[in-house]
């Protein structure tokens, strides 16, 4: 399955257990984006282990608070970033502390696919 979702503040390529969300330059992503993005998983994802990797290709900010709503969705196994920029891994590692799941950080999308699937298994 690949679905893909053009949202006004991302895009989201679904997959069969995990998605691939991409931010919008300038966005930061608050509450209620995650609501949003939280909708979105128990569309594709219900009942069913996914991981959310974040491909930071533009720079966006994210509230500390959608760490914690995130942390509440039982079906999420793990997150990941994907970037090869310095400030987007160091702001990561921030993150990292917010997040009671698995979270690492990777220079490319096949390398955090990789780690996915070897979580999921």
């Amino acid at each position: 399955m690949t679905d893909v979702l053009k949202l006004d503040f991302c895009d989201m390529h679904i997959y069969e257990n995990y998605m691939v969300v991409t931010v919008h330059t300038g966005v930061n992503i608050t509450v209620a984006h995650n609501k949003t993005l939280i909708e979105i998983a128990n569309t594709y994802f219900n009942n069913t282990r996914f991981v959310y990797i974040t491909h930071r290709i533009n720079s966006y900010s994210v509230d500390p608070a959608v760490y914690k709503e995130v942390s509440k969705i039982d079906n999420l196994a793990g997150f990941s970033v994907v970037s090869k920029n310095f400030m987007a891994k160091s702001t990561a590692q921030i993150e990292k502390l917010f997040l009671d799941r698995p979270f690492e950080i990777f220079d490319t999308l096949p390398e955090a696919i990789t780690w996915t699937k070897n979580l999921l298994k």
